[in-house]
């Protein structure tokens, strides 16, 4: 997979895209993840990337030479995304799609936001993380970079993983525990010592599902309700 990302501050995400399974993953060639400085795309002496509101108004928008610039000489995957309030909402559902795709790339937006024209005559969408604030992109980008290259065959290792972790099932994650069995006395529930992996994998199962009804009953409403299997596997572990 390749993902293009365009930022004028790539030091925000040369770290994190160094780190830990991403990391590994870029050295080991499972994915290629491109940075570009949209200021070497500018053609005046002060690398301007940004200029003030037609209009009047607080702020500064970035210009949209540079992103047009810089788009049209890399050329990168599409579909290209930028990350915005208005957008897709980003969540498992979205992370998956672009997971299945040879690859994506993402604007990273600035100060008050980016050129209209960048949004309606180069972009194909609009993603955003969460109803909130950010100085920019960069910390969007990162996340979406982080949650859909963690999907890809061998970039996690154990390729259950993903399956059994929060939204993979459309659920919250089941509890887990290591060692020591007993920790200022409080046990490791018994079940999962009991070395019985079918009761284990229905007890994980319950345990989902409780902690979801209690905690995100929207994830069980989008996923129509519970099923009698699932209501069998909570009775069954004292939880319907």
């Amino acid at each position: 997979m390749q993902i293009d990302l365009f930022t004028i501050l790539p030091t925000l995400l040369e770290a994190p895209l160094a780190g830990s399974l991403l990391g590994r993953a870029r050295s080991r060639g499972l994915v290629d993840v491109r940075v570009h400085d949209l200021r070497r795309f500018t053609d005046d002496v002060h690398r301007s990337v940004d200029d003030a509101p037609f209009g009047g108004g607080a702020g500064m928008v970035l210009l949209p030479e540079p992103i047009f610039a810089a788009v049209e000489a890399v050329q990168p995957h599409r579909p290209l995304l930028l990350l915005g309030p208005g957008g897709r909402r980003f969540d498992q559902v979205v992370a998956v799609e672009l997971a299945a795709s040879p690859g994506f790339s993402l604007v990273c937006g600035r100060y008050e936001g980016v050129d209209e024209r960048v949004r309606e005559h180069l972009v194909d969408g609009e993603l955003s993380v969460g109803d909130y604030v950010l100085a920019g992109g960069e910390a969007a980008a990162w996340v979406v970079v982080e949650a859909v290259t963690r999907l890809l065959p061998g970039v996690m290792g154990n390729e259950a993983s993903a399956d059994d972790e929060s939204f993979g099932d459309g659920l919250l994650a089941y509890p887990q525990y290591t060692r020591p069995a007993t920790f200022r006395a409080w046990d490791v529930p018994e079940v999962l010592r009991s070395g019985d992996h079918g009761r284990i994998a229905r007890w994980r199962r319950a345990q989902a599902l409780a902690r979801t009804i209690a905690r995100r009953p929207d994830l069980i409403e989008a996923r129509g309700g519970l099923t009698e299997g699932d209501r069998a596997v909570l009775a069954e572990f004292g939880l319907g």
